[in-house]
Formats: structure tokens, C-alpha cells, sequence
């Protein structure tokens, strides 16, 4: 059965979720709406669907729901669409505030309805051969870096870039935060635009993450150390290199280099797949509620602790 589908909200990002569900065989994308109606009507002229002129009219005649609207406006257009009956799929941060998160989670579970997070990066094809290559992780090293974009602009760099990478690290772990240390500076903006969070999980865990959005180069590298094994994933390229150690002595180790090539599978087409997939199973979404809330839960301890220290980036 094709699942009709829209899309709430089609600029840097939504227009991408408009062009996959015109391209997905699952999907028929229904229509658009979005705050400036020349954009929608741009963007459903170029896919040949129609413009909504709110979120209720479109909850008429879709299955399901890609919100990519700000953060801000997460809670009302979701709670809006799941009230109507409809599944959603929200962009990250799930919402502004934890509270409102459970709120939409309540609701979802209620009415029986899937409700997935837009943590795209958990569908990079890079992070399968890390996810094959690593049981255990103990030291995790993390860069992103971006230049500066007036898009996201309501929300500070950690909840703009780094939820992405809290998400893969609480995804690869699967204990809790036991520790929680934390710096960021804006540079730009009113808001945090630069940020370094150290964390200790439960397990052991150690993992270091830095997010930019203030820098010259474009940067999204993912490094795993584990018990003879390391490895370097360039999310970016969709790149992974896995090094093992086979044997020898520390004058003649002998290492084992594996690398696994970019793959021409798009995430975000990987991520919509998944979502239309999970509404018509009824299974549990990859990237769930709880999920995303989990990541929201980690954020906000970061920024805590941010507002705590006085301390120089």
C-alpha cells in the first residue's frame, strides 16, 4: 500500500524530505506547507504536489508527516498532526524542552502512532562497519564542524550540531552519563556557536565532542578506540576505516587495515524509508520518541553545565 505523506515546513532541510517522498515507490507525497507560500509553491510545482494552506488541512488527506519547521515550533505542529491521527516524523531535537518531548511521546503511544526523530545520521551507511567492527567502545573522539548558516539560528550549536553525534554515542553505549563537563562560547550569534562536552558513561566510556559552527572547513569525524581495534569514520564522505591488531609486540605489531568505501545510499532516502516502513508494520521506529529525547535529555545536561562554568573555551 503507497503511503501518502507530506511535509510541514520545506526549506534547507524540508525541501530535501519533499524531494525523497516524490521519489520514494512507498511514499505518494500529497503536498507542502510552509510560512512563505511562494517557497511552497515552488517546491510542490518541482514535485508535482499540491499546497496545504495549514497543518489541519493537510492532516486531511496524508498518512503520515515530516516536520522540519524550527525547534520552537515542534511542539504545536506535532501535537496538531497527532491529534489528528496522523504519524509523525520530527526533526532534531525532537522538541525545545524535555517536557514538551514527553508530552508528544504521551501522545504518540495514546493514539498508537509512530512518532520517529530526524537523527539522520543514524542511517550514514559509514557507521555500519563502525557499529560491525566495535562491541565495546572505550574512548570516542568527535569533530563537527561547519561554517556559519543563518538557518537553526533558534537553537545553540548543541542542539543544532552535536544532538547528531549524543545521539550515535548513546546509541553505540547504551548506559547512562555518569559525568557531564562542558564549555562553549557564542561567536556569531547570541547563542552558543562553539562547544566542547567531555562525558563518562557507566560503562567505562569515555567520549570527547566538539561542535562548530563558526569554522572554515566542513568537518564530521567520528573516531572509535576500542581494545585492539580502532576505528575512523568520515561521515561526511560516508567513509570508514577499521585497524585491528592481529598480534606481534609493540616493536613489530601486526595490524590489520580495512577500509570501507562511500556508499551512494543517501541517508535522509535511507531515514524516510525507514519512517514509511515502520507505519506500515507498526513496528517501533529506528530512531523513536525516546529516543530522541534521550539525546534532548543529554543536550540539556551539557548546556547546565555550560551556564555553570565560568571557564575559557
Amino acid at each position: 500500500m503507497t503511503l501518502k505523506v507530506g511535509v510541514i515546513g520545506v526549506g534547507a532541510l524540508g525541501q530535501h524530505h519533499a524531494r525523497v517522498y516524490a521519489e520514494l515507490p512507498e511514499a505518494e507525497l500529497v503536498g507542502v506547507v510552509d510560512r512563505d507560500p511562494e517557497r511552497a509553491a515552488a517546491i510542490a510545482a518541482r514535485h508535482g504536489c499540491r499546497v496545504f494552506a495549514g497543518v489541519e488541512a493537510l492532516a486531511e488527506e496524508v498518512d503520515a508527516v515530516s516536520v522540519a519547521v524550527p525547534t520552537v515550533d515542534h511542539l504545536a505542529v506535532a501535537r496538531t498532526l497527532l491529534e489528528a491521527g496522523r504519524h509523525v516524523l520530527v526533526e532534531k531535537p525532537i522538541a525545545s524542552t524535555l517536557e514538551e518531548a514527553d508530552e508528544l511521546i504521551a501522545l504518540a503511544a495514546r493514539r498508537d502512532l509512530r512518532l520517529q526523530v530526524g537523527h539522520v545520521e543514524r542511517f550514514n551507511p559509514a557507521l555500519q562497519a563502525l557499529r560491525g567492527a566495535v562491541a565495546q567502545p572505550r574512548f570516542i573522539e568527535v569533530h563537527r564542524l561547519g561554517a556559519f548558516s543563518p538557518r537553526s539560528l533558534d537553537i545553540d550549536v548543541v542542539l543544532d550540531l552535536m544532538i547528531h553525534d549524543l545521539d550515535i554515542v548513546l546509541d553505540l553505549d547504551g548506559s547512562e552519563p555518569v559525568q557531564v563537563d562542558a564549555v562553549g562560547v557564542p561567536v556569531l550569534t547570541p547563542r552558543v556557536d562553539i562547544a566542547n562536552a567531555r562525558l563518562r558513561f557507566a560503562s567505562g566510556l569515555i567520549a570527547n565532542l566538539t561542535a562548530s559552527r563558526v569554522s572554515v572547513d566542513r568537518v564530521r569525524k567520528f573516531r572509535v578506540f576500542a581494545p585492539r581495534t580502532y576505528v575512523s569514520v568520515d561521515l561526511a564522505a560516508r567513509e570508514a576505516r577499521v585497524f585491528r591488531l592481529l598480534g606481534g609486540d609493540a616493536q613489530d605489531p601486526q595490524i590489520d587495515m580495512q577500509d570501507f568505501p562511500a556508499s551512494p545510499e543517501e541517508p535522509l532516502r535511507l531515514q524516510l524509508a525507514s519512517f514509511v516502513a515502520a507505519v506500515g508494520s507498526g513496528r517501533r521506529p529506528v530512531v523513536s520518541g525516546e529516543d530522541g529525547r534521550r539525546a534532548l535529555a543529554l543536550a540539556r545536561t551539557i548546556l547546565e553545565r555550560m551556564s555553570d562554568t565560568n571557564s575559557p573555551f
